[in-house]
């Protein structure tokens, strides 16, 4: 369990503290009042997805000797179109993975990367596909 303390400091900004230390702030986008200095909440799910699909291929790609240093992601973020209620409703994933890694892994190291935890958590309405690039 992980506890983060958050405080609205005001202007459409909270400023959030992991039970560790790091610190983030939050700000509300611009369409709907706020000044977009930071993250929206919705971006730090955005960023949350494609970081927890690297994060999670890079520990089994070290458990299976395999080197992905460089490997990036991409993530859009778009959200729903009124009149629908606002929400995020698509978040494609672009994953580059450097050539290196065998073709008969691929498959296997795809899996991974779908089964992220971020990815198995997303409302099933959520289109989140993931592509992935081996360059």
């Amino acid at each position: 369990m992980v506890e983060i303390s958050v405080t609205y400091s005001g202007n459409k900004k909270c400023d959030l503290v992991h039970p560790e230390g790091a610190r983030l702030r939050t700000d509300a986008p611009k369409d709907i009042g706020g000044e977009a200095s930071a993250f929206s909440p919705t971006d730090l799910i955005a960023a949350g997805l494609a970081s927890c699909i690297l994060t999670t291929i890079a520990m089994w790609a070290e458990r299976n000797g395999l080197k992905i240093d460089g490997a990036t992601a991409s993530v859009e973020k778009h959200m729903s179109v009124p009149p629908a209620p606002r929400r995020i409703a698509r978040l494609p994933v672009t994953v580059r993975i450097p050539a290196g890694i065998p073709a008969d892994m691929r498959e296997r190291l795809e899996k991974i990367g779908h089964a992220c935890p971020v990815h198995a958590s997303l409302h099933p309405e959520v289109d989140a596909p993931i592509h992935y690039v081996y360059a």
